[in-house]
């Protein structure tokens, strides 16, 4: 049954379990290395960008993802040709995550200026937000209020971006796009809902999470970024989708 799955589909998947096990059991190290960070973190390195794409946060986080391109992926890799399905993966999940840093870069700034009308310096949490840090760890702040921005920071540098559910949103933006009235059962919902009337939902919810800061430990603009990415991709492409590729 895996054979049949498209090759570009089938490889994705291949890849994120083998990255997956290698970085969770072989070498845990590389989860530091591989997952994105925000780009002015001491721990962002550009390949990250890429490499996030591949890394997950535990097994129900790559499980899901998995079986969510497997759902979707085929029928576009198909419909649209390994070369398109390809830059729509991959576009998708770097809109994922500049969308996502965007808002990471607007937050952080926020904690950064009440720092300093505190009277406090932002670069010393940078400095110590550093994997592999081994000096002091005492902090400047001596307010409650100090203390807790510095922790939030603190937190933002260190927090890694991980996961292809940025790219898959993309796909699954793609395939509402091109197929709107195609019908998909979903978990709890006793009748299929066409996916026209599911990718909104899940965008608005996603968003509303995103900036309401009820995230818990989901990058929920990554998911928005990744969408946008692949609807305007498919907007693009459906014109010709039947044309000679």
């Amino acid at each position: 049954m895996f054979n049949s799955i498209p090759p570009i589909t089938r490889n994705i998947i291949i890849i994120n379990v083998i990255v997956f096990i290698v970085s969770f059991f072989i070498f845990p190290q590389l989860y530091n290395t591989l997952s994105a960070y925000y780009p002015f973190s001491p721990n962002f390195r550009s390949w990250q960008i890429i490499t996030h794409m591949f890394m997950h946060g535990g097994y129900m986080h790559i499980l899901f993802n998995m079986l969510t391109l497997w759902s979707f992926g085929p029928i576009l890799e198909q419909s649209l040709g390994e070369k398109k399905y390809l830059i729509l993966y991959f576009v998708s999940g770097l809109g994922a995550f500049f969308l996502f840093n965007l808002w990471n870069f607007i937050e952080i700034q926020q904690i950064t200026s009440g720092l300093e009308s505190l009277g406090l310096n932002a670069a010393e949490i940078y400095k110590k937000s550093a994997i592999g840090y081994t000096g002091d760890m005492n902090i400047s702040a001596t307010t409650a209020e100090g203390k807790e921005l510095s922790q939030n920071l603190y937190n933002a540098l260190r927090t890694p971006m991980v996961g292809a559910s940025g790219a898959i949103f993309g796909v699954i933006a793609a395939f509402a796009t091109l197929y709107p009235d195609a019908k998909i059962g979903i978990m709890f919902i006793p009748v299929p809902v066409k996916v026209k009337y599911l990718l909104p939902i899940l965008l608005v919810i996603s968003i509303y999470l995103g900036v309401s800061g009820n995230v818990g430990g989901i990058a929920h603009f990554a998911h928005v970024g990744g969408a946008l990415v692949g609807f305007l991709l498919a907007m693009i492409w459906k014109k010709h989708l039947y044309r000679f590729r």
